[in-house]
This record gives C-alpha cells, sequence and structure tokens, in this order.
C-alpha cells in the first residue's frame, strides 16, 4: 500500500465539501484529478469510502474511521512543518547542560561541540566532566539535560534512556617493532604475560577484566596510568602492549614513534560511547537539538570511520 499524502488531502476535502465538484473548487483543481485519486485511495484499501448519490457522497462507515485517522496525519504533517520552521539554526537558542566522562571528552567532545557552534551559533553550552556514576547521578537529577559518555557500563539503566553513537572495537596496541605484529589477530593467550599497560580512566580497568574474565587467564600489568597519551608513549617505546579500544587509538606517540594495532581472536565486548538523558523527562529544546546533531555525527562515523 503506498497512500500518498495527496490522496489523503484529497479525500479529507472531498469528506469535508460533500462533494468532488465542491472539493475541486475549494482546492483549485479538476473534478478528475480528485475522482482519480479518491478511485486509487479505495483501491489500495480495498475499501469504498463513500457512497455515491445524486447531490455529492457520503461517508460509508470505513470512510468515517479513514477520515478520523487521515485528519490526524494531516495534523502531525502541518505541526512537523511547523516545528522545521520554528527550529531552524539561526533561532535557536538557550542553554544546554551537557555531562562528559574523561575519555569521550578527549576524543568526541571537540568535534562535537565545534558542529554545535557551527549549526547553532546562539546556543550557550555548559560542560561538566566527571565519572560515569556521577554524571548519571546528576543527569537522573535534572542538573544535566544530557550526557556524552560511555554507555557499555550504565548502572541506571532503568532512570535513564541512551542511544549510542559509536561502538569502538578493543584490540592490541603494539610498537612498531614487537614480534606479534606479524601477526593478523592475536589470542589473548599469547600476550598474558606480555607487561601491559593499563588505563584507569573511564572504567577501564573494569572493562579491561570483561576482556580477560572468560578466558581465566590475568594480565600481567606493570603500571597503570590515567593517561591516554603515557599509554601511547609507553607502547611505542617497547615499555609494554595494551588492551584498549580503537577510539582512543593514534599511530603515532606525541615524540614521535609509531604504533601497531591488531585485532584480538576471541570475541570480546566493544566500548559503547553514546548520549544519555533521563527516562521520562521531557527533553529541553537545547538537548533535542544536540541529540539530533550527535545522530548525525554518528552516521557521519559511519560513512567515514
Amino acid at each position: 500500500m503506498n497512500i500518498t499524502l495527496r490522496q489523503i488531502s484529497y479525500f479529507v476535502a472531498t469528506a469535508e465539501e460533500g462533494a468532488i465538484s465542491a472539493a475541486a473548487a475549494a482546492l483549485g483543481i479538476s473534478q478528475s484529478a480528485i475522482t482519480e485519486s479518491v478511485r486509487a485511495l479505495e483501491l489500495q484499501t480495498g475499501v469504498a469510502l463513500f457512497a455515491r448519490h445524486s447531490k455529492g457522497v457520503t461517508l460509508t462507515y470505513q470512510g468515517h474511521q479513514f477520515l478520523r485517522h487521515s485528519r490526524l496525519i494531516l495534523a502531525a504533517v502541518a505541526d512537523a512543518a511547523r516545528a522545521v520552521d520554528a527550529t531552524k539554526p539561526e533561532s535557536i537558542s538557550g542553554t544546554l547542560t551537557l555531562g562528559v566522562t574523561s575519555l569521550v571528552a578527549g576524543y568526541f567532545l571537540a568535534d562535537v561541540l565545534a558542529q554545535l557552534r557551527r549549526v547553532f551559533p546562539k546556543l550557550v553550552v555548559k560542560v561538566v566532566e566527571e565519572d560515569r556514576s556521577f554524571i548519571e547521578h546528576l543527569v537522573v537529577n535534572g542538573e544535566l539535560q544530557v550526557a556524552l559518555m560511555l554507555t557499555s557500563n550504565l548502572a541506571n539503566q532503568d532512570a535513564l534512556e541512551s542511544e549510542v553513537l559509536v561502538r569502538s572495537s578493543n584490540r592490541v596496541w603494539l610498537s612498531a617493532g614487537h614480534p606479534l605484529v606479524a601477526r593478523k589477530q592475536i589470542a589473548l593467550a599469547e600476550i598474558a604475560q606480555e607487561p601491559v599497560i593499563g588505563l584507569m580512566i573511564d572504567e577501564m580497568a573494569q572493562t579491561c577484566r570483561g576482556i580477560w574474565r572468560p578466558t581465566g587467564l590475568h594480565p600481567n600489568i606493570v603500571l597503570k596510568t590515567s593517561s591516554v597519551e603515557a599509554v601511547l608513549s609507553l607502547v611505542a617505546t617497547g615499555a609494554g602492549i595494551a588492551v584498549l579500544p580503537d577510539i582512543a587509538f593514534r599511530q603515532w606517540s606525541l615524540e614521535g614513534d609509531r604504533l601497531e594495532v591488531r585485532p584480538l581472536e576471541e570475541s570480546v565486548p566493544t566500548v559503547d560511547v553514546g548520549v544519555v538523558w533521563r527516562r521520562g523527562s521531557m527533553m529541553a529544546e537545547p538537548a533535542s537539538v544536540f541529540l539530533a546533531l550527535a545522530r548525525g555525527y554518528r552516521t557521519i562515523r559511519h560513512l567515514t570511520g
């Protein structure tokens, strides 16, 4: 069934005028256009919507039912048109209170905020960076409208809505000269005795445990740091390897040393980045436009990443 908005408009006009000729006059089109449209609509729905008589037409029972839904459709379309007009980028103003966690702040926030400034120049953004649990608390309490954060480990799922933007695979980070660079894939058993550099931000330690736990093995963590740049430098100079998500990976350290990355043989959980807001709450306009822009960012990442 491929019912068009034009067919619905012609049907509603005919029902309200009570005659095809009157509907044609009201719409400024030919009677034949309405006759053909109504006939096609009846063929598509499989029911007679009008009973024809010498003075015009009257709705059948099915026609009355279809009219009720048709008016709702036209009203929804009109509301959508008004909403688009009211939300032109240059007209959007107000304040967006945005929460963000550390890893996301370093690798997503700048791009998203730059797009937000370009598209909605009058929108004021206030950013709060905290750990995951406190950001969740602030969103649930209504102190933050929305948060950009890791959604893999959300605790308050009953109180929060979330939408994933990017699923990032965990892979093995290696120095360019490491013997395992020759491998296309690496098993966790092969690196169980390797020195591992652990990242401690955004619950990466919890993610690490989730990767290793099913194997019964334990990583040989020789150094823990909250700095992604430190991990990159240490791995690149051969101090150890790391098993971390692609979102934080760069081919070169700050010192100019090269890194390599290889997939794991095992299927391991992804690290998911997404938008979070309070469940059941009416989203304020600044948060709504941010969510729409973030969804566009997800599409761009999917097409180019």
